[in-house]
């Protein structure tokens, strides 16, 4: 069967961003804010942005929710994704608001009228419509596997496709790895439109973490997946986090910095944990493909870190800097971030 990979799907615009085709995997999260606050909404967005966050959703279950987009839009810079269903009005508000895409399934709106309207709304105004499909949620008269799957994405894309609308993303999303990897799948061999991936209500950021990274490495070394996002039970800034991290190391995104940290044992006379957590943290910030060490004694530090750009290797009270293995010179321990922040931004 032949497969659309990810540069053969179409490419679909959203605000000054491309989706598919030879663009790059754009990462997604969605805010956990209440949409109608407006100021807590921006603020968590923006926070995102700025760990690597390229598309954020916002649920809008009202239209106090829908009106708010516009106030949204003018604080924030990245595109901005209205979660809808089943209420036509709710999806006329968001894009005449200025929303940048909707996530909706047409097949869930009973008024067809209502469905063109949205449809030539979206069409004038350059608006994409996700068309989500959830294991959890599929229609009653279809039983869950990987093939119905198909077919309910199938109805949705077809009352688009009828109104000429082929600005379309399409998810295929299931919390059941296999599931999901067989109905991902199916998706790239039916269908030309870009993907959006990720392994729906996958846990908490531990369990969710472990299931999203096993899942997203199999559907994406597919050679498909457009976007992705990692679902967690958690601040969703550790969603970008660990999508950026995933794409590095399946390298297919580059301009992220490494980091290595030992695990630490009874050589370690520093807090090294916390270190290493705030550094890891910054790295996200950071826009280079650079090697970062956090180490807790000599033996882990410029030995077994040689390779490092830059690192610690942490003593009593005190660390040591070191670059490529050569030591620089040696800091107070309550100095380390500071000090390393600052080697990394002059880097």
């Amino acid at each position: 069967m032949v497969m659309f990979l990810r540069n053969q799907t179409r490419v679909v615009k959203i605000k000054d961003k491309y989706i598919g085709g030879d663009n790059p995997i754009l990462i997604q999260s969605m805010t956990n804010t209440k949409t109608k606050d407006v100021l807590g909404t921006i603020k968590q967005i923006n926070e995102l942005e700025e760990l690597g966050c390229d598309i954020i959703r916002v649920a809008v279950l009202d239209k106090e929710d829908a009106y708010s987009i516009h106030k949204i839009k003018e604080g924030i810079h990245i595109p901005l994704v209205a979660d809808i269903h089943f209420d036509p009005e709710l999806a006329i508000i968001a894009i005449n608001e200025g929303v940048d895409k909707i996530r909706l399934n047409p097949g869930n709106i009973k008024d067809k009228n209502k469905i063109v309207e949205i449809v030539k709304l979206c069409k004038e105004k350059q608006i994409p419509i996700r068309i989500g499909v959830n294991s959890g949620s599929l229609p009653s008269d279809l039983e869950l596997n990987a093939k119905n799957m198909i077919i309910a994405a199938k109805r949705h894309i077809d009352i688009l496709e009828e109104l000429d609308f082929h600005d379309i993303v399409l998810s295929i999303k299931a919390s059941n790895i296999d599931l999901a990897y067989e109905a991902y799948k199916l998706a790239s061999e039916t269908f030309p439109y870009p993907l959006h991936v990720g392994i729906t209500e996958s846990g908490t950021s531990f369990k969710g973490l472990i299931t999203s990274s096993i899942g997203l490495d199999r559907i994406l070394s597919l050679g498909i997946g457009n976007t992705i996002r990692v679902s967690l039970t958690d601040d969703p800034k550790f969603e970008v986090m660990a999508a950026k991290d995933i794409l590095k190391e399946l390298k297919l995104k580059n301009d992220i910095p490494t980091l290595t940290s030992c695990p630490t044992c009874g050589r370690t006379q520093i807090d090294l944990i916390p270190i290493a957590k705030k550094v890891e943290e910054y790295l996200y910030k950071v826009n280079k493909n650079i090697h970062v060490a956090v180490m807790g004694c000599i033996v882990n530090g410029p030995g077994e870190a040689r390779e490092a750009d830059i690192g610690i290797a942490g003593g009593k009270g005190e660390a040591l800097i070191f670059k490529k293995g050569k030591p620089i010179r040696k800091i107070k321990e309550n100095e380390i971030i500071d000090e390393l922040k600052k080697e990394i931004d002059n880097m």
